[in-house]
């Protein structure tokens, strides 16, 4: 083990000069120069204490893989290699995962797999996509067929989960010819916003849930109470990921694209006008305790950066995505003496439910505890820089 703490330590250092990151390279591989001097193996990538299988690390090492993409430096395809075979047996059991927990979270790190599958042909990584394609064939359902967040969260989509599960059905589905998998991840991003948008704003509320049993839901409409920023970035970026996949002539594809052209102009109106960020409450900025977020505004730049690149979105929200970068840049980012690019003003986590209890207050979500470069910040703002190419 400290033997390979070592190499890839060596293996993060080998691009900079006396162990330095350089000022000249581009903000998508300066973060990851900095994630892999931080944690040099990748489990660590959520200040775990020992591997686990979660979605932050899959978040970060999918922009290492679109970063390899453009750059093929054999250090970024290493790192996202040794998290997979760190967490994936010979028999292709993936550890510390419990189907039965039905946690849709869990598939999210299974999108590093496809690419690894390609170029290596390990059945092992195959056989782990095929045990997460397997929980989402069972993972519970609303009566309408939305996916429940997790099996202890009963009746409740969350929009967390549209990332999770959305672009990793999307990729099973033309990688592997399952046509039902296109539908189904049609259906989920359909149904979260037909339950929680709200019309005044067009902005999402962070959760639904269809029994109302949830004393966080509203008696009326089974939504929760706030817009929650990382929620909406979540499904934003799903958004956009998932028409990578999506065959032309789906029926549903442009169905999709509305979702996405619905949701950029009330993203846009929350714009903080100043700084070009995204308060953590979107729409109560001026309100005591609020503050300007990295993650969603990471995540809302990319969605709407990839967005207008695609020819999804008007040109015109890519200068709103440009006005977010700078704005990261400018406020949220800070770069120490070596070179290592640190991101401030990071919530940790958010959710609804649990014990204790999370009641989707605003002053819930203003109290979360604050991070620098938490994974949720840092991963979304490599795949930001990546689709800005700055």
């Amino acid at each position: 083990m400290l033997l390979l703490v070592v190499l890839l330590c060596t293996a993060a250092q080998a691009q900079t000069a006396s162990g330095k990151i350089p000022a000249s390279a581009k903000w998508s591989e300066r973060m990851a120069l900095s994630i892999m001097k931080n944690n040099p193996e990748p489990w660590m990538i959520e200040f775990n204490e020992q591997p686990v299988w979660s979605y932050p690390q899959g978040l970060v090492l999918l922009g290492f893989e679109k970063i390899y993409k453009q750059n093929p430096k054999q250090q970024y395809l290493d790192y996202i290699k040794a998290y997979a075979d760190e967490m994936i047996d010979e028999k292709g059991n993936i550890k510390t995962y419990d189907a039965a927990s039905f946690n849709i979270d869990m598939a999210n790190s299974g999108k590093i797999l496809f690419d690894l599958y390609e170029r290596t042909k390990d059945e092992k990584y195959k056989i782990a996509i095929e045990t997460l394609r397997h929980q989402m064939k069972w993972q519970p359902r609303t009566t309408e067929g939305g996916f429940w967040h997790k099996l202890r969260y009963p009746w409740q989509m969350w929009l967390d989960g549209a990332y999770m599960g959305a672009p990793f059905l999307a990729q099973y589905g033309k990688t592997f010819g399952d046509k039902e998998a296109f539908d189904d991840v049609a259906k989920q991003m359909i149904l979260l916003e037909k339950h929680t948008r709200d019309p005044k704003t067009g902005l999402l509320y962070h959760g639904w849930d269809e029994s109302r049993f949830q004393p966080w839901a509203n008696p009326e409409t089974g939504t929760s109470p706030n817009f929650w920023g990382r929620a909406m970035g979540w499904y934003a970026m799903a958004l956009v990921d998932v028409l990578d996949y999506f065959p032309q002539d789906h029926p549903k594809r442009d169905e999709v694209i509305g979702i996405l052209q619905r949701l950029a102009p009330a993203l846009q109106k929350y714009q903080d006008a100043k700084t070009g960020l995204w308060y953590q409450v979107v729409d109560q900025g001026t309100r005591e305790g609020n503050y300007l977020e990295a993650s969603a505004s990471s995540m809302f730049v990319y969605a709407l950066a990839k967005g207008a690149n695609k020819g999804y979105l008007d040109k015109q929200y890519r200068k709103v995505a440009e006005k977010g970068f700078k704005g990261i840049i400018d406020n949220l980012i800070e770069v120490k003496p070596d070179g290592e690019v640190l991101l401030h003003k990071v919530c940790a986590v958010a959710g609804l439910g649990g014990n204790p209890y999370r009641d989707g207050s605003y002053e819930y979500y203003v109290n979360e505890l604050i991070r620098t470069n938490d994974p949720k910040g840092t991963g979304p703002f490599v795949l930001a820089s990546l689709e800005l190419n700055r």
